[in-house]
């Protein structure tokens, strides 16, 4: 499952709810017929499929209304839960695009074909996105822009960047 975001608080009287986003196209996500949720994102969550009635901007956030869920009530009883799709139920990532689940594992080099270590995870700073590397007990952090990432390739399961390994 990709998590794409938390059932973050009841909006209205009628079910609907606040979306906290682990992505940036919530738009393309309405077009799936339904979402899976769960209390907690581990490894062993037991996700349950849910269909999905609408999900549309509200101010400077979405919101979404879910099957079933149709008073204050029900939404509040969701809060907080996790909310995912099947790999391949999600739209196709455009060029240059790419979802974090396709990049964690991935092997980072630099340029001088040096190893600074594999993706463990993403951080979302605001100002940019950024790659938590792991190489032992090495722990880096690379910002995920153009002037660093020069290349991604997922299918040989590695991340090229243009920084130097001391640093």
């Amino acid at each position: 499952m990709v998590v794409l975001g938390r059932l973050a608080a009841p909006y209205g009287v009628q079910g609907w709810l606040h979306l906290h986003l682990f992505g940036d196209d919530p738009a393309s996500w309405q077009r799936m017929p339904q979402w899976w949720l769960a209390r907690n994102d581990s490894e062993t969550a037991e996700w349950v499929a849910t269909g999905l009635k609408a999900v549309k901007q509200h101010g400077g956030g979405w919101v979404a209304k879910l099957e079933g869920i149709d008073s204050r009530d029900g939404a509040e009883a969701i809060t907080g839960c996790y909310f995912a799709a099947p790999r391949e139920a999600l739209p196709a990532a455009g060029t240059g695009e790419f979802y974090w689940t396709d990049l964690i594992g991935l092997r980072v080099v630099n340029a001088q074909g040096e190893f600074l270590g594999v993706v463990e995870s993403l951080i979302e700073t605001g100002a940019n996105d950024v790659m938590k590397l792991k190489d032992g007990d090495t722990e880096r952090l690379l910002p995920f822009v153009d002037h660093v990432v020069t290349d991604v390739n997922v299918a040989n399961g590695q991340v090229t960047v243009d920084w130097q390994g001391d640093w």
